[in-house]
């Protein structure tokens, strides 16, 4: 999952206890008591039957305490038993302006004397210049003011035109008018299958980062009495939010300001200051709600344009990009291949493994500051092997990453709710079905057998106390619910994995069974039901959680078995909803989702869920049908043709 609440929960912990020690002092002076006589619990101090409220002392008190950090550490936290807040269905205060209208997203937000602007997206995300501009079909629209070519020195955006008017509607009448003509970066003619066909020549080279570097990988190889080997492939994904990207972008009392919905404010500062040529410190950003971010808007790049052309014409700008803009301009979740492997000694024994995985790395193209090492000395991107590093034993093991250049080049790369573990997981669990079902074995009970929870897979304290143990928990939780084993009508099967969500310092523990219906005449899957059991350790709002997860599973399911677009001539080829297609509501199937009761450390639930689901779906057509199908998503076409 992400990295909130698991990066937070002491942390506000801790703040909480400080403010709650600061009242009751403050409270006791002010009833004549000592801090030691009284306790603070709902909104007052309470000293031997006295009490004063917290409003009470903020307004008469002198409430100016501060702790140092060791102070702060020292700190007594609250024990499980004694919490109030924290597991309890408590209202969501965010909630009705949302819903009524008062809450302002960036695409709400508008500024005095602003203008309005469309972008023109070249033909490539790089290296593309413009040659010419006609403008003059569009001269007659009513509001449009000029046609802008952006100069970018961060080189974010290389040969944008940005057409400027009254309102964004009259720029998107206007850009329908005018014809730009461009120079074109080196990736013009890239499609999608150039794209995997050189993820299969990067797998087959040895090149990469060994992540997972453990016993000998070779030797146990080369001696096994037998290996079992799988390629398994993804399609590129777009983030398709809600509400498209967008930002408004001026200058005020000698500072650049940019006005938009952003994830992540400080990796985007530094390039927009590059851009304007000016010191980090002169660019400020106010932050509105986001209208939908899994991910894009960690990435700021569409807010570049904005400063750009704030800067050019000397007056705010607000840039709005239409479906068709943003899907072209999206940072989406790149093809990926990759190849597992198992070797089996003379008893049937697993005693090694490997996982080879190449895709497009968000993190090289925009953070590389956050790129891992691997044993061999090379640079990985975590975020996109992230999942291959699992909590089965199975002896000697090797994960190696790397990255795909022409992805990269082609694109960037971007994060998308759970990133790596979205292929990773989907090959893994897969992978690990396909063997048990190779070898005559329960796939619930394989995965059982392997989730030892032995040494390196043990877990440590706070985060994964119990290690696999928990994973195997999580499985067997979930094949009880859903009736594992149980009879199904011709036609209908169950399938199951488990991961850890996005990290395995972090590890969310999560189970799934999904349960299809398959028409073998015309390939059509119906999903019918995914159960789901999640340990998150400590759960702070049920109900948020439950949220969560039911987004993410229906997000793994979409992606499973609608969502994907291919690269054309250097170019995503589906921009607007009449030809990608999510999951629409009558494909929604039943949930049931369940979290195991923990006081243990609490971690992420926006990802987990959506890495689960895809493999556990594969596996389940797999088992309705006897097709065994290994690129996502997966199409009635596919399936056809895994039928034979």
């Amino acid at each position: 999952g992400s990295w909130s609440v698991w990066q937070n929960f002491d942390l506000m912990s801790r703040a909480g206890a400080a403010g709650r020690t600061a009242l009751i002092e403050e409270g006791a002076r002010l009833l004549g008591a000592a801090p030691d006589d009284c306790s603070a619990a709902n909104s007052q101090v309470i000293c031997r039957g006295k009490s004063i409220s917290y409003g009470h002392i903020v307004n008469a008190g002198n409430l100016s305490r501060t702790y140092t950090d060791v102070q702060l550490s020292s700190l007594l936290i609250k024990a499980a038993k004694d919490r109030k807040l924290i597991g309890s269905e408590t209202q969501a205060l965010d909630i009705p302006n949302k819903i009524n209208g008062v809450a302002v997203y960036g695409i709400d937000a508008t500024y005095e004397g602003m203008v309005y602007a469309k972008p023109i997206v070249p033909p490539t995300r790089y290296g593309a210049s413009v040659k010419s501009v006609d403008d003059s079909g569009a001269k007659n629209v009513k509001g449009y003011q000029q046609t802008l070519v952006l100069e970018d020195p961060s080189n974010t955006v290389p040969g944008w035109a940005l057409v400027i008017a009254d309102s964004f509607h009259a720029a998107q009448r206007a850009e329908r008018l005018i014809k730009v003509e461009w120079n074109a970066g080196p990736t013009a003619n890239v499609s999608e299958q150039d794209i995997l066909n050189r993820g299969y020549e990067l797998i087959a080279g040895r090149k990469g980062s060994l992540v997972v570097e453990d016993g000998e990988v070779d030797a146990t190889f080369a001696a096994a009495n037998a290996v079992f080997t799988q390629t398994y492939t993804t399609s590129t994904v777009l983030h398709f939010q809600l509400e498209p990207v967008n930002a408004i972008g001026l200058q005020k009392d000698g500072r650049w300001e940019l006005h938009t919905g952003n994830q992540w404010q400080s990796l985007i500062l530094p390039t927009l200051a590059q851009s304007l040529g000016v010191p980090v410190e002169q660019v400020v950003m106010r932050t509105h709600l986001l209208g939908g971010g899994f991910g894009r808007r960690l990435n700021g790049d569409y807010c570049v344009p904005a400063l750009l052309a704030a800067k050019a014409l000397g007056k705010p700008v607000k840039v709005v990009f239409s479906r068709e803009d943003d899907s072209r301009f999206d940072s989406p979740r790149s093809a990926s291949v990759q190849e597992v492997s198992m070797a089996f000694d003379g008893g049937e024994k697993i005693v090694g493994m490997q996982h080879h995985a190449t895709a497009g790395w968000p993190t090289s193209a925009m953070v590389p500051g956050f790129l891992g090492t691997g044993t061999n000395g090379e640079k990985f991107d975590p975020f996109s092997i992230n999942g291959a590093e699992h909590w089965y034993d199975v002896g000697a093991h090797r994960v190696r990453a790397i990255k795909n250049d022409l992805a990269n080049k082609t694109f960037r790369p971007g994060w998308l709710r759970s990133v790596g573990p979205g292929w990773t997981n989907w090959a893994l669990e897969s992978f690990v079905d396909e063997v048990a079902h190779s070898k005559g074995i329960d796939p619930v009970a394989l995965r059982t057998q392997l989730l030892s929870g032995r040494g390196k897979n043990a877990g440590h304290a706070p985060n994964s106390v119990g290690g696999a143990s928990r994973m195997a928990n999580v499985l067997q939780r979930a094949a009880d619910k859903a009736g594992w084993g149980k009879e199904l009508p011709e036609g209908v099967g169950m399938g199951i994995a488990t991961t850890f969500g996005q990290e395995r310092d972090m590890p969310t523990w999560s189970a799934c069974v999904a349960q299809v219906a398959v028409d073998k005449a015309s390939g059509r899957v119906t999903l019918q039901k995914l159960t789901v059991v999640i340990d998150a350790g400590t759960i702070v709002h049920p109900d948020g959680a439950l949220a969560q997860t039911e987004g993410a599973a229906l997000w793994g399911a979409s992606m499973a078995l609608h969502e994907g677009t291919e690269f054309v001539n250097g170019q995503v080829k589906d921009v607007n909803l009449n030809t990608y297609r999510p999951m629409r509501m009558s494909d929604v199937p039943e949930l049931d989702i369940e979290f195991v009761d923990s006081e243990l450390q609490s971690v992420g639930l926006g990802e987990p869920a959506t890495t689960v689901v895809g493999p556990a779906i594969g596996n389940a057509i797999f088992s309705a049908s006897g097709a065994r199908v290994r690129h996502l998503p997966i199409t009635p076409e596919a399936v056809k043709k895994a039928l034979g």
